[in-house]
């Protein structure tokens, strides 16, 4: 925690951003720069506030961007709220509330230790390459993350070091030159890790994370951009390369997200959350407070939610658990549905998500499980859809999926290798299955191009494929007058 205070107190260029352009840099101290990056425990608390502003963002905003606007989600028992707009696909320029502000704040810790801690004298180089590879690693990452969704981006490598609002106006990059900046970021990052290992709890960035990231990056370029079989082996490539790190997939599927399990051998990487040190995220949106026998609920259900929380804002959507067969072990492991009897009649209620129910202490439920970037299931399913698009049989990949998945049952739900579509539609729905309310899935559906297929608020609709977007807000327009709204949103 001493690092990670004293990397606020920074000033000129290291300030946390307010609302104030792009990137708004306010003086927060009397700290100056060139008293801070000199040492090694400098460089590890510049690291740890970069870590520190990618918890923020994950905490509430990666299953908006990465899940929201797909099937998965919609209404529960309480007022979906903003989140409507998000599900129904109904966002204008007037109404869209996520901007890019956060994620730039996690780009400039990155562009901090790209640019100082070459200069620090370290005790081991390996820890010092590192060190800067991790932040290579995330600002790949991030911009990712931004590009797809909203497309062309301002690319800013230099870390902000003054309060200079007309240097900082930047104009959007084309989305190609945003994605061949990731993957020489991919290069750099790559070339600096000292091995294939990971940290205690696959919290901080490594080759093999660093490797599934350029994966899902040639996985977009090839299907996106037309980069063809050349992206596709690229993307392969880096799939068997990670998985020669220390991996394995969880015997039980319920296991991989258990709070008393974090940085288990399936995770290759994950947003670290911790009692006293970080707030209730994204899962406590989607669970419910504790039913009683008196509101018509069976024990059974009752003792399945438990202690409750968080507030059923949304709920998993009848369309996706209709999709899960009983024998599959992630159906009860993802979400639960709720009924209740009354007067002899029997109605459905809601449901809720138990992937990240996290942790019960003095009868309070905490939303506190570390939310998941990768691990190795999705790495074997992107695998199977690298090896599908190059004419390989991807069996072998899908088969260990679902062998967990279904267990003694597995014989009935082995998978048969058939035609390239045929197989791109079962890998899509084994995705589904898998990776559900982890921030997968509208990123998936736009991948396999099946978004206006998919989704019910997008079916019909081909015609406007600026969906695909988000617009910019409105205020993120306000402060940079450089910048230009998505097409259809004006």
């Amino acid at each position: 925690m001493k690092n990670l205070n004293k990397i606020y107190l920074l000033v000129v260029g290291i300030s946390l951003f307010s609302c104030n352009n792009l990137i708004d840099l306010k003086p927060e101290s009397v700290i100056s720069v060139n008293s801070f990056w000199k040492t090694e425990e400098d460089a590890q608390g510049g690291l740890v506030g970069m870590y520190n502003q990618f918890r923020t963002f994950v905490r509430t905003d990666l299953i908006l961007l990465g899940e929201a606007r797909s099937e998965v989600m919609g209404n529960g028992t309480a007022n979906a709220d903003y989140r409507i707009k998000y599900f129904e696909n109904s966002m204008t320029q007037s109404n869209a509330d996520r901007n890019w502000l956060q994620l730039y704040r996690v780009v400039n810790y990155a562009n901090l230790v790209i640019k100082y801690v070459p200069a620090i004298s370290f005790k081991n180089e390996a820890t010092k390459n590192a060190t800067i590879a991790q932040a290579y690693s995330m600002r790949a990452y991030v911009y990712f993350l931004m590009v797809r969704t909203w497309g062309a981006l301002p690319i800013i490598t230099e870390p902000v070091e003054g309060y200079d609002p007309v240097t900082t106006y930047k104009l959007r990059s084309p989305a190609e030159e945003i994605l061949t900046f990731i993957k020489s970021d991919i290069v750099k990052g790559n070339a600096l890790y000292p091995g294939n290992t990971f940290n205690a709890t696959r919290s901080f960035w490594s080759k093999p994370a660093l490797n599934m990231l350029k994966a899902e990056v040639y996985l977009w370029t090839a299907k996106r951009l037309n980069g063809g079989n050349a992206d596709f082996t690229a993307a392969l490539a880096a799939l068997n390369e990670a998985e020669l790190s220390d991996l394995a997939l969880q015997n039980n599927f319920a296991d991989v997200f258990a709070y008393t399990n974090k940085g288990n051998k399936e995770i290759l990487f994950a947003s670290h959350f911790a009692d006293l040190e970080a707030s209730d995220n994204y899962f406590a949106d989607m669970y419910t407070s504790t039913p009683t026998a008196s509101d018509g609920i069976t024990p059974d259900i009752i003792a399945a939610i438990g202690a409750g929380g968080g507030n059923n804002w949304w709920a998993p959507t009848a369309l996706i658990r209709n999709q899960f067969t009983e024998d599959d072990s992630r159906r009860k492991a993802s979400f639960l549905e709720i009924y209740m009897t009354k007067n002899g009649a029997t109605t459905f209620s809601t449901s809720i998500v138990l992937k990240g129910k996290g942790f019960v202490t003095g009868g309070v439920r905490k939303f506190l499980d570390d939310i998941i970037i990768y691990r190795y299931a999705d790495l074997l399913l992107l695998k199977a859809e690298a090896k599908n698009a190059l004419g390989q049989d991807p069996s072998t990949e899908i088969n260990k999926v679902r062998r967990r998945a279904y267990g003694e049952a597995f014989s009935k739900h082995t998978f048969i290798n058939g035609s390239q579509p045929a197989n791109d539609e079962a890998i899509l729905q084994e995705r589904l299955f898998e990776l559900a309310f982890e921030g997968k899935r509208w990123w998936d559906l736009i991948r396999f191009n099946k978004a206006f297929e998919k989704v019910p608020s997008l079916k019909g609709k081909e015609a406007n494929q600026y969906l695909l977007l988000w617009p910019l807000t409105l205020q993120t327009m306000s402060l940079n007058s450089k910048l230009v709204q998505n097409p259809g949103y004006n």
